[in-house]
């Protein structure tokens, strides 16, 4: 099990992205969130086997003629055991 913090960049808010990202994690199994950001990007955690959070990125880079995803970081973060599930932040939590 790892944990990783991706941001997007591109054509990322307005076109389903954050709903993309909530049904191909929650198929595979993966916890976390994602929501937007202020300054046009999407920010995603997103906790499970490595090949399946390569898998989520795969899926959300090919999947929709609306989504343009031009590029992205990722970065590690600490495990959460409490967490059960993947979730749509709305707005700009924090």
């Amino acid at each position: 099990m790892e944990r990783r913090q991706y941001r997007f960049f591109g054509r990322v808010q307005g076109v389903g992205f954050r709903y993309r990202a909530y049904y191909t994690a929650s198929r595979l199994g993966l916890t976390g969130w994602v929501q937007n950001e202020p300054d046009g990007s999407v920010l995603l955690e997103a906790q499970g086997k490595p090949e399946d959070l390569e898998r989520l990125v795969n899926d959300l880079r090919t999947t929709s003629r609306w989504i343009m995803i031009e590029d992205f970081t990722s970065r590690a973060r600490p495990l959460d055991p409490e967490e059960r599930s993947f979730r749509v932040r709305d707005g700009y939590d924090f």
